[in-house]
């Protein structure tokens, strides 16, 4: 027996997540065997300190502007801004205004 192919749709990733005061706050809108898809919302100045990803994984802003540093490199990055990383390429962001992003994870299969 086959599983009928099933779809997700947020209309409003901004909505999804409220910009805390001087803080980070991150929602998890899509998980599965093959995708987690995480919204932060994160105040200016606020960061994610220097990390690497196990699995590959991409960022999009949705809202405002960061700064991403990819193995020592800075760029930054606005609304419309994509950005893929292999996995375990450190990186490092930080808001440098009121921002959405969203993180998409890809699992290997």
């Amino acid at each position: 027996m086959s599983v009928p192919p099933t779809s997700t749709v947020i209309s409003d990733l901004i909505g999804e997540i409220a910009i805390p005061e001087n803080a980070t706050l991150s929602r998890v809108v899509f998980d599965n065997d093959e995708l987690r898809v995480v919204v932060f919302a994160l105040d200016a100045g606020q960061d994610r300190p220097t990390h690497a990803a196990t699995a590959p994984a991409v960022v999009q802003v949705v809202k405002g502007r960061l700064t991403i540093t990819l193995d020592g490199v800075e760029h930054e990055i606005d609304p419309g801004s994509w950005v893929h990383m292999e996995a375990h390429v450190t990186h490092a962001i930080v808001a440098l205004e009121p921002s959405v992003m969203l993180l998409t994870l890809h699992r290997p299969t």
